[in-house]
This record gives C-alpha cells, sequence and structure tokens, in this order.
C-alpha cells in the first residue's frame, strides 16, 4: 500500500493536530510531523496545506522576528480550526476503528 496517498487524505488533520499543541512555523510544523513518524510528509505539501487552511479560516498567522534569519511566520488554530480540528479527528477515530475491525476480521 502507497503509504503517500494515506498521508494525503490525512494531511489537514496531522497538521491541525500538531498546531492544537502548539502554534508553529512551516517548518517547525514540517519536524514535529517528521518527529510523530511521518517521515514522508513533503516540505511543499504542509506549505500548501498551512496556506489552504489559513485561506479557509481555519488559522491565524502572525511573524516573529528570528535571531536565526529572516522573521518566521507562524500559524495557530482560531475557532473555526478548533472545530474543523475535534470533527476531523472524530471522523479518524471513527474511520481507523471500523478498519482495525475489518484488519482483524481478515485474521480470523
Amino acid at each position: 500500500m502507497d503509504s503517500s496517498q494515506l498521508l494525503k487524505g490525512v494531511l489537514d488533520l496531522a497538521v491541525l493536530a500538531v498546531l492544537n499543541e502548539r502554534d508553529g512555523y512551516g517548518y517547525d510544523v514540517v519536524r514535529r510531523l517528521r518527529e510523530a513518524g511521518l517521515e514522508e510528509v513533503g516540505d511543499a505539501s504542509v506549505y500548501g496545506t498551512l496556506r489552504r487552511l489559513f485561506k479557509a479560516g481555519a488559522l491565524t498567522s502572525y511573524v516573529v522576528a528570528s535571531d536565526e534569519g529572516p522573521h518566521r511566520k507562524y500559524y495557530g488554530l482560531n475557532d473555526v480550526g478548533r472545530g474543523m480540528y475535534a470533527t476531523s479527528a472524530k471522523t479518524w477515530a471513527s474511520f481507523s476503528a471500523t478498519m482495525a475491525a475489518l484488519l482483524q476480521e481478515g485474521r480470523a
């Protein structure tokens, strides 16, 4: 099974989950996703997801000066984003429980 296709389907939820913990800038979100086990996540995919979620009204953004280079644009969840995260998390929990049950039945 191609895990990159699975990742595309859940990248919004993964990004929302990371930002639900704390605000972050683009590469910080990429790094945190990879540290969580999504090693295949691409930088461009995450940056595109952040832009799309922001445009959809789910994220706030603000700029913070950096000692290590250019200013960084941080993203955080707003009320719309928190609602989107809660709904998507419930959907994912239900879907993954269904798949786990199907896989268990297939082993019997």
